[in-house]
């Protein structure tokens, strides 16, 4: 036993650092709960003699005419996300795995991959510029083809699309990776053995390369539920502007704006505190279906 706690601190050690930041900036924050349930004043503190409300927040939240709207936002926004963030970055790892030349395929992998690395900050100013009705490159390649200016970023039926489009672009590079890198670890005899029995490429991808990662794809599909409630407030906070809040506002950046624009800290505080809720239950969810499908465990 000693020996076997010997040779395994080092591993330990390593993990201390992360753990005390996940207790320092995610566990200690939680006492910040008990707002949701305050009529909460600044000046008096977090553990002053604030004015407990009860469920009032929750109830002031729930009958807010915007809330509604902002809650189908992000499960619309979100759950798009999701299905196209699984689905484009498979079948382009399929793709780029039937590409025979192993230097069209590592540059490739390269220039997809790099977005993932920016911010949307950055990524925020490139398509303000490129998607922008007044010169940008976009509707000026539309206008070629006699397609009017379309303000993708203005404009409440377009604005919800460019947001699940621009991100998708941005992070299916990585799922691109991840599969590629499952679709490494198939044994290359049965594509041989495949060959040899006649089959055509069709034929491969659906009876071995697909069957071969399917864990892989069940694995991350299933584990991606629990960020059904995140649709991306660093996307949509750089992105969106009050002509579009009708289609765009998601949680998040409600949150902001009621908490930290308008002060309304109890009322905040209720909202986050309802995402998270509900986000602990799908995370929980998520990771049972994980084990029950893909025999995925934590411990």
């Amino acid at each position: 036993m000693r020996a076997k706690l010997r040779k395994e601190l080092p591993l330990h050690l390593m993990l201390l650092p992360g753990l005390v930041m996940i207790i320092l900036f995610s566990y200690v924050p939680m006492a910040g709960v008990m707002i949701a349930f305050q009529k909460f004043i600044p000046a008096k503190g977090l553990f002053g003699d604030q004015k407990w409300v009860g469920l009032d927040n929750f109830e002031y939240v729930m009958n807010l005419p915007s809330f509604t709207q902002v809650l189908w936002n992000t499960l619309f926004i979100s759950s798009l996300k999701l299905i196209l963030g699984l689905i484009i970055p498979l079948v382009f790892a399929i793709l780029l795995n039937e590409l025979a030349s192993n230097v069209i395929k590592r540059s490739v992998q390269t220039a997809i991959y790099l977005p993932y690395f920016l911010s949307w900050v950055v990524l925020g100013g490139i398509l303000i510029d490129i998607l922008s009705p007044s010169g940008g490159i976009v509707n000026e390649f539309l206008g070629w083809f006699g397609v009017s200016k379309i303000f993708f970023l203005g404009d409440n039926d377009w604005f919800p699309f460019t947001l699940i489009a621009s991100d998708v672009w941005k992070n299916f590079g990585y799922g691109t990776i991840v599969y590629l890198a499952a679709i490494t670890g198939i044994d290359p005899g049965l594509y041989e053995a495949a060959t040899i029995d006649g089959a055509n490429r069709w034929h491969k991808t659906w009876h071995i390369t697909i069957p071969g990662i399917r864990m892989v794809i069940v694995l991350l599909s299933v584990l991606s539920l629990g960020q059904l409630l995140n649709a991306g407030f660093d996307q949509v906070f750089n992105l969106y502007s009050p002509q579009v809040y009708e289609s765009g506002d998601i949680l998040d950046t409600f949150v902001y704006r009621i908490g930290l624009l308008d002060a309304q800290y109890g009322v905040a505080t209720a909202v986050g505190f309802f995402k998270s809720i509900i986000s602990l239950t799908l995370i929980s969810s998520s990771y049972f279906l994980a084990y029950r499908f893909a025999k995925y465990r934590i411990f």
